[in-house]
């Protein structure tokens, strides 16, 4: 981190930043202040030519709204026609710079999506979209084909298109927090695809991202990129130079503070009581989606299933985990048949690390669970160890202590978080 900077005024501007990554992101380049400024497009001229700020990054809707409004721009902003970085230069004259160029080139470069010879599509044609364009084609891409809902290809007609398209890119949205699990586009028709990427970062695998990975299609999500870019608009902030090597461990370190722990595996394992352990030991807050499923419905889990039966309290189990798993930060507490439901995988990894936790079956706790009570639990395990085993990325015993438990889990997720 450069410090002794911490006078300088820097923020954010956009539409919608609840979801924004890059007050950590610069807090961990330097001390500078970093302030988010959500506001419409009606007042971004004014807020631009009188804002009390020093340098600011801008976020979509705005890349292309704030450039009236500048005195300079640089010349591969003026190329691209997309500004993300204002200065405020010595003189109080405001200067625009385009970093996410910087940013989009070392996000490939680090996915290994190749460009060169390569068609590719281009979803978008906001100022995301200008700079990806821009990238592309100095990469030498053979040609260039932009999807948007209103153009000539839009997104019903592209599958016939262009079925020969080899890179997919999305400058969209679509698929961002807070409307998670959405795709601007199905890939199972493009035979061709040799690389994926999606500039949304939060989730962390949207859907498009999923499918890609289904498909075994190299991929990648748009933190690298956003890391890159505010490196590169700190660099400007302060007109200094940072070493390349900050962005690997700035990802790294944004990835793990801000995805989900999530504990899956049978009843009575232990997954409430290692959650709030882990709760207590990383202060994250802990959300047990049989509690939120009790609250919501105003009553308690096996009431659910006299009443309504198993198929009703799946589906509140799924509306439940869908809401928990898009957000991030948590300590996320399943119940045991949480698995039972295939489309609860990527809600809950969409932003999650997953832990099956183990424990003998003849320890297990069958108080206040329904299935566990009426069931023949060895049954029970045998059908779902399969299913445990396909959702998590690690499996942890729980066979000492649940802080033990706690404490494997947690030097495994600060360790890492591939499977």
């Amino acid at each position: 981190m450069i410090t002794g900077k911490n006078n300088l005024r820097c923020g954010l501007i956009g539409k919608t930043l609840s979801h924004s990554f890059s007050p950590r992101i610069h807090g961990l380049l330097a001390d500078y202040s970093y302030k988010l400024f959500e506001m419409s497009e009606c007042e971004v001229g004014k807020f631009i030519r009188g804002g009390d700020f020093d340098a600011l990054n801008v976020t979509i809707p705005y890349k292309k709204t704030v450039i009236p409004y500048l005195d300079e721009i640089s010349e591969e902003a003026r190329r691209i026609g997309s500004v993300n970085t204002v200065t405020r230069l010595s003189n109080g004259r405001l200067r625009g710079d385009n970093t996410d160029y910087f940013g989009f080139t070392y996000m490939l470069k680090k996915a290994n999506i190749a460009i060169e010879g390569k068609k590719v599509l281009i979803l978008g044609t906001g100022g995301a979209s200008l700079t990806a364009q821009a990238v592309c084609s100095d990469l030498g891409a053979c040609e260039i084909v932009l999807v948007s809902r209103n153009g000539d290809v839009n997104y019903e007609n592209v599958y016939e298109k262009h079925p020969d398209g080899e890179v997919i890119i999305n400058c969209t949205p679509v698929g961002m927090y807070p409307n998670n699990q959405v795709s601007p586009i199905s890939l199972s028709s493009f035979e061709h695809l040799s690389g994926v990427a999606d500039m949304v970062y939060n989730p962390a695998t949207t859907e498009l991202l999923f499918e890609a990975q289904s498909l075994k299609i190299p991929c990648t999500n748009g933190l690298s990129m956003l890391v890159a870019q505010a490196k590169r608009a700190c660099e400007l902030f302060l007109d200094t130079t940072i070493d390349n090597g900050v962005i690997d461990e700035i990802t790294a370190e944004i990835e793990k503070t801000t995805k989900n722990i999530v504990l899956v595996g049978m009843p009575g394992c232990g997954k409430s009581t290692v959650g709030a352990i882990l709760s207590e030991m990383t202060g994250r807050k802990l959300v047990d989606t049989d509690e939120m499923i009790s609250k919501s419905e105003g009553r308690d889990i096996p009431t659910i299933f006299k009443s309504d039966g198993e198929d009703y309290f799946r589906s509140a189990e799924h509306k439940a985990v869908a809401e928990v798993g898009k957000q991030s930060s948590l300590i996320i507490s399943t119940g045991g048949g949480v698995v039972t439901r295939g489309e609860n995988y990527r809600s809950l990894k969409q932003n999650g690390v997953i832990f099956y936790i183990q424990r003998n079956i003849n320890f297990l706790s069958r108080d206040g669970r329904p299935l566990s009570q009426n069931g023949d639990l060895e049954e029970m395990f045998q059908k779902r160890r399969p299913m445990y085993e396909a959702f998590c990325d690690y499996k942890v015993k729980n066979g000492t202590t649940a802080i033990d438990c706690a404490k494997e889990i947690l030097n495994i997720f600060r360790g890492g978080t591939d499977k």
